[in-house]
């Protein structure tokens, strides 16, 4: 049985900072470009769920989304920053989100290649979620999480300290999990790694959930093709997101380029 805490308040100290360096700012203008690209493709959540990325250098310091705000509504300037205590780093009018700090600042503090972090709350995500066999090898796009994929039980709303551990352990080395009852979530070296990740885990739920309503027989791959494609996923196609990620931002800008303000 799961043991129920007091959810945890985000009381946050302001911290002098310095200017943002240019490499900072160029993460800055690729997460509010992952914020903008979420709302286009309708998987924001009004003004919740959150996604985050780490400042480069030692400090361990991450970016997320202000409290309050839509994700059409991010730019570069109007992120966070926060330290793995919850302190605001720098000068700004807005608080962050206390639940983007216990999922999000774990991670950040124990993966070191979690360069960004995605959870998106879509329709198909907590559908998928809600399923107590998970994420099929149905497709080409659902076998590249093969057996690379974490579940996490649902513990009410992510506000705990002591969920912290217990979603940390049930994401292991994977890049995807499943929050039960809850939602998606991705972890990639760059943005646009974890971008990359949270389209192809969102297509491949929406697929099987698709034959899944068709109610006829599904056509499952035996484990070692399944296992060959996660492979070839993994190595050949290695370089995931590098390709996709300017892509994605040449659509954006196409549209709006107020997001790198």
């Amino acid at each position: 049985m799961t043991e129920i805490s007091s959810s945890f308040e985000l009381t946050t100290t302001t911290l002098a900072a310095p200017p943002p360096s240019e490499e900072e700012i160029t993460v800055r203008r690729h997460l509010a470009a992952a914020y903008r690209l979420c709302a286009l493709f309708g998987w924001d959540d009004l003004v919740y769920t959150h996604l985050s990325a780490r400042v480069p250098g030692p400090e361990h310091h991450f970016l997320v989304n202000p409290l309050g705000l839509a994700f059409d509504e991010i730019t570069a300037s109007n992120l966070v920053k926060i330290d793995l205590e919850g302190n605001v780093i720098g000068e700004t009018r807005y608080r962050p989100n206390a639940a983007g700090f216990v999922i999000h600042g774990g991670i950040h503090a124990v993966r070191e290649d979690a360069g960004c972090i995605i959870h998106l709350h879509t329709e198909a995500g907590m559908a998928l979620s809600c399923l107590e066999e998970g994420l099929l090898p149905l497709t080409q796009h659902a076998m590249r999480f093969f057996r690379r994929i974490g579940y996490h039980d649902y513990e009410g709303i992510a506000l705990t300290l002591g969920e912290r551990e217990r979603l940390i352990a049930d994401l292991g080395p994977h890049h995807a999990l499943i929050f039960r009852n809850h939602g998606t979530l991705t972890v990639g070296r760059s943005v646009g790694h974890a971008f990359v990740e949270a389209f192809y885990l969102e297509k491949a739920a929406r697929a099987q959930l698709m034959a899944q309503a068709s109610r006829a027989p599904l056509r499952v791959p035996a484990d070692d093709l399944a296992e060959l494609t996660a492979v070839q996923w993994a190595t050949d196609l290695k370089s995931s997101g590098d390709r996709e990620w300017p892509s994605l931002l040449r659509r954006l800008d196409r549209i709006t380029t107020d997001y790198r303000d």
